[in-house]
């Protein structure tokens, strides 16, 4: 399936590229997010008619991230967890957990751009999550995990 993308899209490309995606891919994520028009004739045109407006939205989005993550730079969340007396948790720690920590925190941060590498935390500590906050922008933030008395 060949589409043509209308944002930048991590792993895939930028804006204005013509890429080739399985169809599965295209159809259940990029189009209905908005994220790219299939190639024809007219959505060439189109595009290429509205190519400031898209490169301006792009740079805006960029900057709006770049904000957010002076903002989240040197911040550390410390979430509370059910534990064992040898710091194994009864549960895990997931991307839901430090985003509603960092939500409470005051900070703008969805589930989605919560990865943790290392899969989710099971253990009493601190941890480092990344929050992927655009396409170029990422930034880390400390986790410390403490279990209940």
């Amino acid at each position: 399936m060949q589409l043509i993308l209308l944002e930048k899209v991590r792993n895939l490309g930028n804006l204005g590229d013509k890429v080739n995606v399985k169809p599965g891919y295209g159809r259940n994520y990029l189009l209905p997010q908005g994220k790219a028009v299939p190639v024809t004739a007219a959505n060439l045109e189109a595009f290429e008619k509205r190519r400031a407006e898209y490169e301006a939205k792009a740079h805006a989005q960029l900057s709006g991230a770049e904000g957010r993550k002076a903002k989240l730079e040197g911040v550390s969340v410390t979430i509370t967890a059910n534990a064992s007396p040898e710091g194994k948790l009864y549960g895990s720690v997931g991307p839901r957990e430090i985003a509603e920590a960092l939500q409470a925190a005051g900070h703008d941060v969805h589930k989605g751009e919560v990865i943790q590498g290392e899969g989710p935390i099971r253990n009493t500590g601190e941890f480092t999550a990344v929050i992927a906050l655009h396409a170029d922008v990422q930034t880390q933030v400390a986790v410390i995990v403490v279990g209940e008395k």
